[in-house]
């Protein structure tokens, strides 16, 4: 194993495997990076760094303030102000931070096991669906999972201060990456006696946990300018609800926890390493030339552990949406341990891993039959084309008309630089196309009604009653109109629909334009 380990460090440096790694991902990328931009991105993160290129405001001005830290809208700033406010220039950006964090899952996997198993769990990783659709897509959850992951790899190799100033950055890239230095400095305190290395005094425990507390000081250093520039902490009062006050909850934690853990080892084919993996646990160790193959060693298991379930808890107790990408950070360290238990004890491993890939390869493309998010894989590029080709219809033939439609629609037609329109088209905003959001618009002025799916609903599993009430009450959830219900309660004219597996537009001219029929 050290040979193996020597052998592939000299044939290849950081900066080397890198480079490589950059240009890997634009290439397999290649096909997405023109794609406007998607959700969140045209939403939150886009408009954030135009702000603070344009009005110089550490502060979103035409956006939601959700209270992120700057440094992601800083990153893309920079890269637009000299590159140009185009997707492409984007999404490159995000490429590198990808395979900065790409590089560090191979030194980190190198680091505690060796190269083969390096390799393997490096290609999984960029493969996974969830992994690969994040790689391009403009939202801070990728660099700070590209940060915290060198902070785990640093603080593996023992090299604690240098850990501890990648964790600083990852907590400017967004305050939740403050869960993993503080999941392993409590492991450090050895709270839960479950290795050897908990032994010596408390004091000795203390001087191992407390450098894990630096990355709290940049992060109270943010949440203190904000509160002096806004008089809060966190986001605007709507953000703040959504994401904090209606996520506490008990009912809702339990919920939550069950689908947090079904989203880490299960989601997009997971399952199946998953279950590979603790399949493989029943075999006994396999014994080679080289003697018998070796695990990880056991309190590195302990911590990849300790900072899944510490990732699990947080993102159950917390966040609206229970978004995968918020566990970027965790997949990595999954992989890792699942491909080094495939080695350990399958003597041809490289056979499952590979056909274990292949699963991922195939979630990529083909949507399972369970509710997920379209970012998870590439269902979000059916979407953003959906809209790009709507948007085009609406600034060819509705140039001059007052358009009803929901977020993100409406930053799409009223901002040219997220990709969608080359000028600005007026819009009236709606919360979403339930029946109930319809009837309301009865009294409002508008020519055009544009309606978009706002809720992915190809699923076929766990679908009752009792779920979606669930589903309703806690997590936001809620049916919209079909296109043809919706057409038909509004009285207009179909102008323009088009479909793509369960996602759809449709455009509607008002034959009444003063106001929506009930």
């Amino acid at each position: 194993m050290k040979s193996a380990k020597h052998s592939i460090g000299a044939t290849i440096s950081g900066g080397q495997l890198y480079a490589v790694m950059v240009v890997v991902l634009v290439i397999v990328h290649a096909p997405l990076l023109r794609l406007p931009f998607f959700w969140d991105e045209a939403g939150f993160y886009v408009p954030a760094a135009y702000d603070l290129a344009h009005f110089h405001s550490l502060l979103p001005q035409t956006t939601l303030d959700t209270g992120h830290p700057p440094l992601p809208a800083a990153y893309l700033g920079l890269w637009f102000s000299v590159a140009g406010w185009t997707p492409m220039v984007a999404r490159l950006a995000q490429l590198v931070l990808a395979a900065l964090a790409l590089t560090n899952v191979f030194l980190l996997a190198g680091k505690i096991a060796n190269w083969p198993i390096a390799t393997a769990a490096t290609i999984a990783t960029a493969i996974y669906p969830v992994w690969f659709a994040q790689s391009s897509l403009v939202h801070a959850d990728l660099a700070a999972a590209a940060f915290t992951l060198i902070g785990i790899r640093l603080a593996i190799e023992k090299r604690i201060w240098p850990a501890q100033i990648a964790f600083c950055v990852s907590v400017l890239c967004k305050e939740t990456a403050i869960i993993t230095p503080l999941a392993l400095g409590l492991f450090e305190l050895g709270l839960l006696k479950v290795t050897r290395d908990d032994a010596g005094s408390f004091r000795e425990r203390i001087a191992r946990a407390l450098p894990y507390v630096t990355a709290i000081i940049p992060l109270a250093a943010w949440l203190s300018y904000h509160h002096h520039a806004t008089g809060r902490f966190f986001g605007n009062a709507d953000f703040y609800q959504y994401n904090v006050v209606q996520a506490i909850s008990p009912v809702r934690f339990l919920l939550a926890f069950m689908l947090r853990i079904w989203h880490l080892f299960g989601t997009m084919n997971m399952l199946a390493l998953t279950g590979a993996m603790i399949a493989a646990m029943w075999f006994p160790a396999v014994t080679d030339e080289e003697g018998e193959r070796q695990r990880i060693a056991i309190p590195t298991q302990i911590q990849f552990g300790f900072i899944m379930l510490a990732h699990l808890i947080a993102f159950s107790l917390l966040g609206g949406a229970l978004l995968t990408r918020y566990l970027l950070p965790a997949y990595p360290l999954l992989i890792i341990l699942a491909v080094s238990t495939l080695r350990r004890r399958i003597l041809s491993w490289q056979w499952p891993t590979a056909i274990l890939v292949i699963f991922f390869v195939l979630a990529l493309f083909f949507d399972p039959p369970y509710r997920f998010a379209p970012e998870d894989n590439l269902t979000y590029r059916d979407y953003v084309v959906l809209h790009q080709h709507a948007a085009e219809f609406l600034q060819q033939h509705e140039r001059d008309a007052t358009i009803l439609t929901a977020w993100p629609a409406t930053d799409e037609l009223s901002k040219p630089y997220l990709g969608y329109v080359q000028t600005p088209l007026t819009t009236i905003p709606v919360r979403d196309f339930t029946l109930e959001e319809m009837v309301r618009t009865k009294s409002r002025k508008f020519q055009v009604v544009y309606l978009f799916s706002t809720k992915y609903e190809a699923a076929t599993w766990l679908q009752s009653e009792r779920w979606e009430a669930l589903n309703r009450k806690f997590f936001d959830y809620h049916r919209d109109l079909s296109p043809n219900a919706a057409a038909e309660m509004l009285g207009g004219k179909v102008v323009y629909v088009a479909h793509e597996k369960a996602e759809w537009v449709e455009i509607i001219e008002m034959e009444q334009p003063a106001e929506a029929r009930r």
